[in-house]
């Protein structure tokens, strides 16, 4: 078993890039399969997840040239659709929850699919139902076969259609989005995810050649063609990571500055930070965190606690709930973390409380931070990573804790973040990875 062994209490200092963005990586990479031409994908993140994309790629018998670890060169001119049918491939994309989004490509194109049980975090339930019922709109059938646990999707022609989502899922729209490509006829997908995710995956297809209006709303307009063509597309650097290295800063009064991080895309993350007190310099596409003794939590108007949520795009991100909870302890004041969309993202919380943290849970959806304000440090325990957003939360609070901590279960970690510990070091943090 990989654990990280992590020794608190260093102060941080350097430069640090982010990622590409992996939820961008995973719905960019399924869309190569609408074409039979080249596709080249720039900034790929070097993480378990997106690489076991990759691999059930060329397992399907789409080429794959890896030109680098951030440079990939698709060509998915001969494709196996009946590897999407086998054990191998349902044991395999049963890891990642991202798989399900080549039902969309391969519907548009070849008019057949198959989606098994998904997989990714355990942090509570993850509806099909956008991905399905978008899917019968367009006159695709879908059957669950019982025995071989597979959702078996097919039609004669996927026919432009009008839906209202049940909910902005982000990966749904990508899926319906992808299918209505080569529909027959004009789709109209509203109440739409709106997500940078969203928008350069749409940007990327009418580059190959789609029809697509409305980017960057909830209401998008997709006239279906016969082909599309190949292209190059560069990943966003990835906010999430962006906001993670926030928190790290502030937690481990550190100066760090955050290269490329495209700032217009950043949406309200830079906000929530502020309102934790957090000071950002942003400086043209960097944001630069300078070292601060302490920071304060703003409060509402009328002087109520502040409450941060989780909201669909331009609202803030439920990935970053987790670091804004966790950089909050050493804040003075308190906040409410409401963690509307899953219902088990904030039980890592107990680990917290072990290593001192003054956090109340509410309930599976609530929790209540009554920060320390820098009173006592947090001490270094050992504990186990839940998902890949709480394994960073719990990583920063080890980096700011007294004492060494151990981070089981890494591997959660590493499913998000490339060479987390390796970045780390060279701003001077004590992590290093081990085995038990």
């Amino acid at each position: 078993m990989n654990v990280f062994e992590v020794r608190g209490g260093n102060r941080l200092k350097g430069e640090i890039y982010p990622q590409g963005a992996k939820n961008e990586a995973l719905q960019i990479i399924c869309a190569v399969l609408l074409t039979p031409e080249e596709v080249t994908i720039k900034n790929i993140p070097d993480i378990l997840d997106v690489n076991l994309l990759i691999e059930l790629l060329a397992e399907m018998n789409v080429e794959v040239n890896r030109v680098d670890r951030s440079t990939c060169i698709f060509r998915a001119k001969d494709v196996n659709i009946d590897y999407l049918h086998s054990e191998a491939f349902r044991k395999k994309s049963g890891k990642l929850r991202g798989s399900v989004m080549l039902a969309g490509a391969m519907l548009a194109r070849y008019k057949k699919a198959f989606i098994p049980k998904p997989g990714g975090d355990q942090i509570g339930r993850r509806r099909l139902d956008t991905h399905v019922i978008g899917f019968e709109k367009f006159g695709i059938n879908i059957n669950h076969n019982e025995a071989d646990g597979f959702f078996h999707l097919s039609a004669k022609e996927l026919k432009g259609t009008y839906m209202l989502l049940d909910e902005p899922s982000v990966t749904g729209t990508a899926n319906v989005v992808m299918a209505a490509t080569m529909a027959t006829g004009t789709t109209t997908i509203y109440n739409a995810a709106c997500e940078p995710y969203l928008q350069q995956l749409c940007k990327m297809l009418n580059r190959m050649g789609a029809k697509i209006s409305g980017i960057g709303s909830n209401l998008l307009t997709i006239e279906g063609v016969a082909h599309l063509s190949g292209t190059t597309h560069t990943i966003l650097p990835d906010m999430i990571e962006v906001g993670s290295f926030i928190g790290l800063a502030a937690m481990t009064q550190s100066d760090i500055l955050i290269k490329n991080v495209s700032v217009p895309d950043l949406g309200v993350i830079p906000n929530r930070f502020e309102q934790l007190g957090i000071n950002l310099e942003i400086k043209g596409d960097d944001i630069h965190i300078p070292t601060q003794e302490s920071y304060t939590i703003q409060k509402y108007f009328d002087g109520g606690v502040l409450t941060i949520y989780d909201h669909p795009w331009p609202g803030f991100t439920p990935d970053l709930l987790s670091i804004v909870l966790v950089t909050a302890i050493q804040a003075h004041g308190s906040v409410l973390i409401h963690q509307k969309m899953f219902e088990s993202r904030l039980f890592f919380v107990d680990k917290l409380i072990d290593m001192g943290a003054q956090i109340i849970l509410c309930d599976p959806h609530r929790a209540v931070v009554i920060g320390l304000g820098r009173e006592r440090k947090l001490r270094g325990i050992t504990m186990s990573s839940p998902d890949i957003r709480a394994g960073v939360a719990l990583l920063i609070a080890a980096l700011s804790a007294e004492g060494q901590s151990t981070i089981q279960n890494i591997e959660q970690i590493d499913r998000g973040y490339q060479q987390i510990d390796t970045r780390l070091q060279a701003l001077g943090a004590d992590i290093r990875r081990a085995q038990k």
